[in-house]
């Protein structure tokens, strides 16, 4: 019952996220695919439908549907990577595309979820998502090295869900 509570009262996401902080967000995502060719988005749902929350719809299904709507999987190499937040649950979700398989295991992703997570607790939440956002495109870097033309085909701009 109080997960339901947590999630009909969240607030917004723009609440925590501002305009100007978003702007950052992205700015931290350019700068990280100047590493690398792969793609980074950034996405922040405030709360999920009630009704999902009393079925108990986990919040990885929520990211993924995300990936699926934001369209992260439409990258020539596969390497679309989406960084999502939940906030009524204090959760991180990372939902890599194909590319990655067998490249950067579960647990890695997780490390970069734990430090979103552990940021946010600290309070700022600006700071939580530019050292996710590092921290994905240091893995990324890894794996998909900058090479040629780079074309940025995905938005930079953190998507707000709510």
């Amino acid at each position: 019952m109080s997960r339901l509570l947590r999630h009909l009262f969240a607030p917004s996401a723009s609440r925590l996220f501002s305009e100007d902080c978003l702007h950052r967000i992205a700015d931290a995502i350019a700068a990280g695919e100047q590493r690398h060719v792969g793609q980074v988005m950034f996405a922040v749902d405030a709360a999920l439908p009630a009704g999902a929350v009393w079925r108990g719809v986990p919040p990885r299904v929520f990211a993924e549907e995300a990936f699926a709507r934001l369209r992260t999987w439409d990258t020539e190499h596969n390497n679309g990577v989406l960084i999502y937040l939940l906030l009524a649950d204090h959760h991180i979700e990372i939902v890599a595309d194909r590319g990655f398989a067998g490249k950067v295991t579960p647990a890695q992703w997780q490390a970069v979820c734990a430090r979103i997570e552990a940021l946010m607790q600290q309070g700022s939440a600006q700071h939580a998502a530019i050292a996710g956002v590092e921290a994905a495109s240091d893995l990324i870097a890894q794996h998909f090295p900058p090479g040629g033309a780079r074309d940025n085909e995905l938005s930079d701009l953190p998507h707000l869900l709510d």
